[in-house]
């Protein structure tokens, strides 16, 4: 079998508070927003930005920490790979959604900068890659 690899790197700032619910099973997750901005130069000179926004959900413990430290405008390093649902809504329409499951988030902001507020996933809260 060839190997490959599933691995999205992101630093940017929240577009919005983190909300924070619970599974069935009574396992944490959060869910925000992050907005991740590049500029380039066109060949005529002019100065371009796009912004890409990227939906994160996190587990477990980094969900709690994520609820706990982050906020609206927290610059934040997120680490972790895509992942894509699919659903039916009532109408039988098909939605997907592809979202950045993190397993390492670090607070940029010299404001939050704290041991605790940095925080990686252990091992056994979730897959590892064998590489």
């Amino acid at each position: 079998m060839t190997r490959s690899l599933n691995k999205v790197i992101i630093i940017g700032n929240l577009g919005r508070d983190p909300e924070m619910r619970y599974t069935a099973n009574g396992k944490p997750i959060t869910t925000f927003s992050v907005a991740t901005s590049r500029t380039w130069v066109t060949s005529d000179g002019e100065r371009r930005e796009a912004t890409e926004w990227f939906n994160v959900v996190a587990w477990n413990n980094l969900a709690e920490i994520c609820h706990q430290f982050l906020r609206k405008g927290s610059r934040v390093y997120v680490e972790g790979h895509l992942q894509t649902r699919q659903w039916e809504d009532d109408k039988g329409c098909r939605h997907y959604r592809t979202e950045l499951v993190a397993n390492e988030m670090l607070i940029l902001d010299n404001r939050h900068r704290t041991e605790s507020a940095n925080y990686q996933q252990s091992e056994d809260e979730g897959p590892d890659l064998p590489f």
